[in-house]
């Protein structure tokens, strides 16, 4: 099975910056979509942002558009989550999420809970002064 990894969480004041990873391992095909995702207290849980090789696929939430930059990192199978300006609107708790790419379609063209069949265990963000 697909087993992922979030780290890089912590406590930062408004304004400030962190960076999250997400290392996956197990994957059994060519071409996966990887999706951030948030769920603060009382919350849904909602997509942040997706990027997917196999298929060019590029989403960010209106919320974190020219905040936050998704990236692959040197190592095989990390993604990275660059997150700057936090606001306080941004504590969560923070899910990397994968899912196969399906042949003719844009995995992250609109990317929902649903449609990710593999999670990591989440790492807790909080913005506070």
């Amino acid at each position: 099975q697909v087993h992922l990894v979030e780290s890089g969480g912590g406590l930062v004041q408004p304004g400030g910056s962190l960076r999250l990873s997400c290392a996956g391992s197990g994957f059994t095909q060519d071409g996966y979509a990887i999706g951030w995702f948030r769920q603060a207290p009382g919350k849904e849980r909602e997509a942040v942002s997706c990027e997917s090789t196999g298929d060019g696929s590029l989403y960010y939430a209106g919320s974190v558009k020219g905040r936050f930059t998704i990236s692959r990192d040197g190592a095989k199978n990390t993604v990275s989550l660059q997150m700057n300006n936090l606001r306080p609107e941004d504590t969560a708790v923070y899910y990397c999420a994968a899912t196969p790419v399906v042949a003719g379609t844009f995995m992250c063209a609109n990317p929902t809970v649903r449609l990710f069949a593999s999670w990591g265990q989440g790492t807790q963000v909080t913005v506070s002064s």
